[in-house]
């Protein structure tokens, strides 16, 4: 037989903080949804509600200081999304969610979207700061896009006629919430656009979930902002809600109050301001006043007695009319030294002067050039003589006069006039010419005599 061994008996909490420990284990971190019901909130200030669905139901708690980050309170029939910790509450034995975060059902895709267009716009430029314009401090005319039954219009209208009464708002009366509201929004800023006669345009609008201020967050409506050549101020919703709008406008503002503090002067402040301004340019025109009487008064020291003045002028003026003679005629006699210094110069560059002086030279330079010519000429003709005297020394027709004559061939021979001096150069019949003192002789070769050469025809 063999003995099991006995098996180890448990204590209600023993098992039940195991089963604790499991499911914390394997769902440290769910996300679940459902519909709200038997919401109740006790003195403790922490939320106890039943998450169900069609087939099921699970026990939820949101404690008190999980609730700060709630957009909205919850209620019952609410359809939400709950993302927690599955614990089990070990005095009854229930399992349990414990609820980080909670929000209605839809608004994650809400979320999504938002962020997704909100990146696109960025990426495209519509937020960058280069692009943002400057609010007027003092606008001729506020435009306020709101809804005329909103609360938000009568924040706005309190601050602005309190801050400025007489300040000029025009009102453009749209839908904030729905399908019709951002193209009643495009088409209000487009017509401020147009009408040319405001300074600055106010989108305005209460609080809400993010369904309600949805119409804010169109496309449309971003890019109504950008295009427009008017300055936006966007004041949407409480301080903690981000719209599209707050980052495509040129200036945001927390809430409708706060716009109306930021576009609407402060009356008393300026009034302030300017009476500060009117003391300050008293004060200041007292001290330039006075100023000015001191310095009349330095001046006034230092001219001393005008009369004075005049009868050392006159003074100085019979000074002058006495020394006037005196001084003319110094400059007479410099004038009449200068004049003399100028007329002995132009004498001496007179034309006539010049031209007796050129003609003497000139003569003088043909007379030498005569001279040197002459000298020339003589130099010449002795070299020529001497070299007539040379040439008729050693000219052939020296030699022809003493009986001698010259031979060469004749004028149709190849080559023409070429000297003989050799039995060599001439053949039988070959014509010559044969010059002597006084005429020429044209013969024709018939017999060649030469050392053991005898030729005949």
């Amino acid at each position: 037989m063999i003995n099991l061994p006995t098996p180890r008996i448990l204590t209600v909490t023993e098992l039940t903080r195991s089963i604790r420990g499991l499911l914390e284990t394997e769902f440290p971190f769910v996300t679940v949804s459902g519909e709200i019901s038997n919401l109740r909130q006790p003195y403790s200030g922490h939320l106890y509600f039943t998450l169900k669905d069609e087939d099921s139901q699970l026990k939820t708690v949101l404690f008190k200081q999980q609730q700060k980050y709630l957009r909205e309170k919850p209620a019952d029939g609410q359809q939400v999304v709950c993302r927690g910790r599955i614990s089990v509450y070990e005095p009854r034995g229930e399992y349990q969610l414990l609820i980080d975060y909670i929000e209605r059902l839809g608004l994650g895709e809400l979320q999504v979207a938002f962020e997704n267009l909100k990146l696109k716009l960025a990426r495209e430029g519509i937020f960058d700061q280069e692009h943002k314009k400057e609010i007027p401090k003092f606008p001729a005319r506020v435009a306020l896009i709101t809804s005329p039954e909103g609360a938000a219009l009568y924040d706005f209208l309190k601050v602005a006629l309190h801050r400025f009464p007489s300040q000029p708002i025009e009102i453009f009366p749209v839908r904030v919430q729905g399908r019709d509201a951002a193209p009643e929004i495009c088409t209000a800023i487009e017509t401020i656009n147009q009408l040319k006669r405001s300074d600055v345009i106010v989108l305005c609008r209460g609080g809400g979930s993010i369904e309600d201020l949805w119409a804010f967050n169109e496309e449309s409506v971003a890019r109504a902002i950008y295009s427009s050549f008017i300055p936006v101020i966007s004041a949407i919703g409480h301080e903690i809600d981000f719209t599209i709008t707050d980052f495509a406008a040129d200036l945001r503002a927390p809430t409708p109050s706060a716009a109306a503090e930021l576009v609407v002067p402060n009356k008393q402040s300026l009034s302030e301001h300017v009476q500060r301004l009117s003391l300050l340019l008293a004060k200041t025109c007292t001290q330039m006043i006075e100023k000015k009487k001191h310095r009349v008064m330095i001046l006034r020291g230092m001219l001393s007695d005008p009369r004075a003045f005049i009868s050392h002028k006159f003074i100085y003026l019979d000074n002058l009319v006495f020394s006037l003679p005196h001084h003319f005629n110094s400059f007479l006699h410099r004038n009449a030294i200068l004049l003399e210094s100028l007329s002995g110069r132009l004498h001496k560059q007179s034309p006539i002067q010049r031209f007796t002086y050129q003609h003497q030279w000139t003569r003088e330079i043909i007379r030498r050039l005569y001279s040197m010519m002459q000298h020339q000429l003589k130099k010449k003709r002795n070299r020529l003589t001497a070299a007539t005297t040379l040439l008729a020394a050693v000219s052939p027709l020296g030699v022809l006069g003493r009986g001698y004559a010259l031979v060469r061939s004749g004028p149709h021979e190849k080559p023409a006039g070429e000297l003989i001096r050799t039995t060599k150069q001439v053949i039988i019949g070959k014509n010559l010419e044969v010059i002597l003192q006084e005429g020429k002789l044209g013969c024709e070769v018939t017999e060649i005599k030469e050392n053991g050469r005898d030729e005949r025809i």
